[in-house]
């Protein structure tokens, strides 16, 4: 595979903070981006070298991107596969569109990884209303109902705990076709960032500890706070993930860690993670300089940490009475603040993230949790 060296224009189809990420790590090695997004104010392509505004499936924006670009990547998974395949008739695109076609839909997600013999949640597919009342679905309950497509941060998805909740989440979901996973008693739920090069080399980030808030990401704790032994399993299995799909790029497999600590898979994402951003500041190589390395043919980079970790989502309740009051982490010297460039804060929408590093994951820990108090505090007094 010959390399794209630095000088050369990348795409990224999608214009959030992730794309804006890999922008920022593109061109700090020297490469120019071009990125295509329907938001005019999109964060990635506020700083991209070059911008195309335009829907995923516009096929004269998606032959420009093609026609200007030595290769191409992604933002997150919901890209049309289609227009990964339209672009790979060009240039070079990572991850290809059958990877991608398994991770954004939860039936072929499932069915892959059950077949390929890894261990997931019990799980039922209900595609049509009369699936409720089949016969051992009551085996799945209580459990999680969650569409096929397009949910992601806890969107598309209610807990049901008998018949009657089933049937009128499914109403209310309004979509074809739903997985229903058993709940499972659950010990933390961790994560592994890994990467796989074109030449078959591959390298895995630490692993991760999240928490959770209402389906969204709160807090990333690395290296997470299992025995070792059990970290290292859930890096080989993340590699298998990668070889089994025969996955050029970067992807995170998540996982939860049942109470007897057996792994069982979530979900895979076939792009870099919102829990593996403590990489920029805390490896020798940030998961969007992989991103990169992969695209371009490169040797991957070394993924050691330099020290624990501690990531915050900043979400845009914090941002109900104005602008927060940055000076309460950043006089903080282990902590690092990242912001997205996001026009407008929702709640729930993720507007940035600090990590504060130390020698330490638990002072790591207590130091992200002060600053966390204080930045609610103080808007509450707003």
């Amino acid at each position: 595979m010959m390399r794209m060296m630095p000088g050369a224009m990348l795409g990224v189809v999608g214009g959030g903070q992730l794309g804006r990420m890999f922008v920022q790590a593109a061109q700090q090695m020297g490469y120019l981006v071009t990125v295509l997004d329907s938001s005019v104010d999109s964060p990635a392509g506020r700083i991209a070298n070059d911008f195309v505004c335009a829907d995923f499936a516009d096929q004269s924006a998606l032959e420009k991107l093609a026609t200007q670009c030595a290769a191409i990547t992604t933002e997150f998974e919901n890209i049309p596969a289609d227009s990964l395949r339209q672009l790979a008739k060009t240039c070079r695109v990572s991850p290809d569109a059958g990877s991608v076609a398994i991770a954004q839909n939860r039936v072929l997600e499932k069915q892959f990884l059950v077949n390929s013999g890894f261990a997931v949640a019990p799980f039922a597919v209900v595609a049509r209303h009369e699936d409720i009342f089949a016969i051992g679905l009551d085996n799945f309950l209580p459990g999680i109902l969650k569409v096929s497509q397009f949910g992601y941060d806890g969107k598309g998805q209610k807990p049901v705990t008998d018949q009657a909740q089933l049937i009128a989440a499914y109403a209310h979901l309004n979509h074809p076709v739903c997985v229903l996973e058993k709940f499972m008693q659950l010990k933390c739920e961790v994560s592994v960032v890994v990467a796989r090069g074109s030449d078959g080399d591959i390298k895995t980030f630490p692993v991760s500890e999240n928490q959770h808030v209402n389906g969204i990401l709160d807090i990333s704790i690395v290296p997470a706070r299992i025995p070792q032994k059990l970290a290292q399993q859930a890096q080989t299995i993340a590699c298998e993930v990668v070889e089994r799909l025969n996955y050029q790029g970067v992807l995170c497999v998540e996982f939860f860690v049942l109470q007897d600590e057996k792994l069982l898979i979530n979900e895979i994402a076939p792009r870099p993670h919102n829990s593996g951003h403590y990489s920029i500041n805390a490896c020798i190589t940030s998961q969007f300089e992989q991103q990169v390395r992969t695209l371009c043919g490169l040797p991957l980079g070394e993924t050691t940490q330099y020290s624990a970790a501690v990531m915050v989502n900043l979400l845009g309740e914090l941002w109900q009475y104005g602008e927060p009051n940055w000076n309460l982490v950043l006089r903080h010297p282990s902590a690092k603040l990242h912001l997205y460039g996001k026009a407008e804060a929702r709640p729930g929408r993720k507007m940035g993230h600090f990590s504060v590093l130390n020698a330490s994951a638990e002072i790591a820990l207590q130091q992200a949790l002060h600053i966390k108090k204080q930045l609610q505090h103080s808007k509450l007094k707003s």
